[in-house]
């Protein structure tokens, strides 16, 4: 990044191959709506490029570039009335060895999973994304997020339980049911 501050454009490239990926599955986690993570990948290098020149010593690029990634999905969604949820396929790979019931309860479970994360609160959706999906520690997500590494914590741990409350919600609730012989969803 100290090359693209300083005008050497052509390692801008060498950048986006080893940061889109992770930039990508934030946004894709964060929105739901795989096509607008693309979007917002896009735009977080356009923009890594025009704010090059703010880039300092003193940070990590993984946290500047995740504050320009947050920064580009608000304003992406700003004035939105919502977003299309667009399944995540191919997030996680089965195991060869795993039978076709448990690879079909395993599935299920992490699409339970997928929509409990979006019906969190994007702040709380933030902290576990960041968290366990890109395995920041609680001191660069409180540089990210303007927070002390102990708020992080406590916040993360509020986090995941809401989570979980949401997913046991989501495994209670039948998937189906009859009324009057018509099967509905």
């Amino acid at each position: 990044m100290f090359a693209v501050r300083d005008g050497d454009l052509s390692q801008l490239g060498p950048l986006f191959e080893r940061y889109h990926v992770p930039i990508f599955d934030y946004l894709c986690r964060m929105t739901g709506n795989r096509a607008a993570a693309e979007d917002l990948v896009q735009d977080v290098f356009m923009r890594v490029l025009k704010y090059r020149s703010t880039f300092r010593d003193e940070g990590r690029f993984e946290t500047w570039l995740f504050r320009i990634a947050r920064n580009a999905r608000a304003d992406y969604f700003r004035g939105r009335s919502g977003f299309e949820q667009v399944s995540d396929d191919g997030v996680d790979v089965p195991s060869s060895d795993m039978s076709a019931a448990r690879r079909l309860e395993r599935d299920r479970d992490v699409a339970r999973l997928q929509r409990a994360l979006l019906l969190l609160r994007d702040d709380r959706r933030e902290l576990i994304v960041l968290a366990r999906y890109r395995d920041m520690t609680h001191e660069q997500i409180g540089n990210l997020l303007g927070i002390e590494p102990g708020a992080v914590k406590v916040r993360l741990h509020r986090a995941v339980k809401d989570l979980r409350d949401i997913f046991l919600q989501l495994s209670e609730r039948p998937s189906w049911t009859v009324t009057t012989g018509i099967r509905t969803t």
